[in-house]
């Protein structure tokens, strides 16, 4: 089925796109529409069938998000809170002696299939011994650690993809413990299975050193908030076929 906003094609005729990717060309094509109805892209842009946009398209997208999104600013207090609430990420030096069992996510792999057997691995581990884990890596893992009996070394944040490194670091009760965390972690690689061996805690900086950091998260988290709403309002008012899309008919939050 062709896939369509507002009668605008997001496909070609027989093709089959990704459905994420097939999303991202939907949001894109709503934004395009948007930008040409405010005035700010000209009627003659043509949408195209690959989703690449213009670039006066592009440009005319940035003007219209710099004027609809409406985003607070973080003040001192709410830094503040921030800080005390994730204080173990602003330290310095934490290091943690982990092993790991990945199932890689290839082309053409049944994703879900994978995740089942990565999670009943998982629940069988957690009960075993570091022995039981080795073995497990050396015979499961799609990564060469697998030889080594998974065996990471000592990392710090500063070592691991950003995704493995905020679930490795993080200081809540399902993963700032030693042995298997009982959850999986899923990157851009695929699932792990970690196992924590020992933990060295880091310095924590203080509150001053690293305010400009948080306000540029807290910043991004806030655009990041607006722009869904945003794109849910459109879609609420779009008529979108071939594909399910959020969508909202309440106005923008601020």
């Amino acid at each position: 089925m062709l896939a369509t906003v507002n009668g605008v094609p997001l496909h070609g005729a027989g093709e089959s796109p990704d459905p994420e990717a097939l999303r991202q060309r939907a949001y894109s094509e709503l934004l395009r529409q948007t930008a040409q109805r405010s005035g700010l892209l000209a009627v003659g842009d043509l949408p195209a069938l690959d989703g690449v946009l213009s670039e006066a398209a592009s440009q005319a997208i940035e003007k219209l998000l710099a004027r609809e999104l409406q985003l607070p600013q973080a003040d001192d207090a709410a830094c503040q809170r921030f800080y005390e609430a994730h204080a173990a990420r602003y330290q310095l030096g934490e290091r943690t002696l982990a092993s790991h069992i990945l199932f890689a996510v290839t082309p053409g792999v049944d994703v879900d299939a994978l995740r089942r057997r990565a999670e009943g691995l998982l629940v069988s581990l957690r009960c075993g011994s570091s022995e039981d884990f080795a073995r497990a890596a050396a015979e499961q893992s799609n990564c060469p650690s697998g030889a080594e009996g998974g065996a990471l070394g000592w990392l710090g944040r500063e070592d691991c993809a950003p995704e493995f490194a905020a679930a490795l670091f993080a200081q809540d009760e399902a993963n700032a413990h030693v042995g298997v965390l009982p959850r999986l972690i899923s990157t851009r690689f695929g699932f792990h299975i970690v196992r924590v061996d020992e933990r060295q805690p880091g310095v924590q900086q203080p509150f001053e050193a690293v305010r400009g950091a948080i306000a540029q998260t807290l910043a991004q988290q806030a655009y990041v908030t607006a722009l869904r709403q945003y794109l849910n309002l459109l879609a609420g008012a779009a008529k979108i076929e071939g594909l399910a899309l959020e969508g909202a008919d309440s106005p923008l939050l601020q």
